[in-house]
């Protein structure tokens, strides 16, 4: 989908200045275990389905609600696969806007409709397991996602932290 009307009228505010945003990315599985991915129109790399959240939506709502409209598919979430953000999160669009979004990422399973891309964001959707995505041309944030899709853990994913407290 385009810019929300949310996301048009904060960009008039602050111009292109960089904007923290919370969003959602879905890895939606089939039953051999591959991970559908889009063909992302503006440069032609493979990412997970998904998109900001908008203000007050439920995470949840928001990956079912990005993956409907980017894959024409009704899907039912799994699990949490992790919680992912920091320097690999950030955007700089063709129009000089920049974000640096911390995303949700869903597993998810089809439960109906019909695979069909956007056209506006995604331009083709297809399979891929772990060996094909290995060789993929995607944004540097997708690769530690895929990683840990792969990895089967049950448990959600996050980057360890780096912070400490101040000495006093």
């Amino acid at each position: 989908m385009p810019m929300s009307d949310y996301m048009r009228d904060l960009r008039a505010r602050v111009g292109t200045s960089l904007l923290e945003i919370p969003s959602v990315a879905l890895a939606i599985r089939d039953d051999a275990g591959r991970v559908l991915l889009g063909r992302y129109l503006a440069d032609g790399r493979w990412l997970l389905p998904g998109g900001c959240i908008e203000p007050l939506e439920n995470p949840a709502d928001a990956a079912l609600r990005e993956g409907h409209e980017e894959t024409g598919l009704h899907l039912e979430l799994r699990r949490i696969v992790g919680v992912y953000g920091g320097p690999l999160c950030r955007v700089r669009y063709p129009n000089g806007d920049e974000i640096a979004f911390v995303a949700t990422v869903f597993e998810a399973r089809v439960s109906g409709g019909t695979e069909t891309p956007d056209g506006e964001e995604l331009g083709q959707l297809r399979w891929f397991d772990r060996k094909a995505c290995a060789d993929l041309d995607t944004p540097a944030w997708v690769t530690p996602i895929l990683a840990d899709i792969f990895a089967g853990a049950t448990d959600a994913a996050f980057a360890a932290s780096e912070w400490k407290p101040p000495v006093a």
